[in-house]
């Protein structure tokens, strides 16, 4: 059999490197509230979620697109770490921080494959297309749908007002306005009146 025995030998480094995912760890926890989940297991969740919920996108989305920018969108903190989405002094750091990631991780690919990966965590960064726009509803829902189940573990963790978890999801409308609707009605608002987010705004 004739391969190009230089191109598989990267690929084969570039699938050993990105197991590193599953040792990067999030501030949500699985839905037993034992453990916080890894990146690997959220890219994971989110792209069945995609498959499943994608008649609720806004558009019409190219499913298999997003799923694949989906699985790629968290390798960078493999070298970048975990940036929680209320942590911001942390955030004001992280668009450096993954762009250098983003260089050598997908550099390690044959160049093709390298230029079609990076553009798709490019899409999603800029959350502009429609699929990246739908992947990003996903980024967003999946940790409220965690949260929710087991009690605002995360949120009360680390004090998490309303305010911040409404902005952090200003834009998750624009995938899907179902989802999003359903979002803020049956995860968000119950969690304020359970007790677990600070009610520092009104809903």
């Amino acid at each position: 059999m004739n391969f190009d025995q230089e191109r598989l030998e990267k690929q084969m480094a570039f699938i050993r490197e990105i197991d590193k995912e599953k040792q990067i760890f999030r501030q949500s926890y699985v839905t037993d509230g034992t453990r916080k989940e890894n990146d690997a297991e959220h890219a994971w969740h989110m792209a069945i979620m995609t498959f499943l919920l994608s008649e609720y996108a806004n558009e019409e989305i190219d499913v298999l697109k997003t799923i694949r920018m989906i699985l790629i969108h968290d390798i960078v903190e493999i070298d970048a770490g975990d940036t929680y989405a209320y942590d911001d002094s942390a955030k004001a750091t992280q668009h450096e921080r993954e762009e250098r990631a983003a260089n050598r991780l997908f550099g390690m690919l044959p160049e093709d494959q390298a230029k079609d990966l990076r553009a798709l965590w490019d899409e999603f960064e800029a959350g502009e297309t429609k699929e990246a726009r739908f992947a990003r509803t996903m980024d967003n829902v999946q940790p409220l749908l965690l949260n929710d189940a087991t009690g605002g573990k995360a949120w009360e963790e680390h004090d998490v007002p309303l305010s911040k978890i409404m902005k952090r999801n200003e834009r998750t409308a624009k995938g899907s306005e179902t989802l999003w609707e359903y979002s803020r009605d049956n995860l968000i608002k119950k969690n304020v009146a359970e007790g677990h987010i600070i009610p520092d705004m009104d809903l």
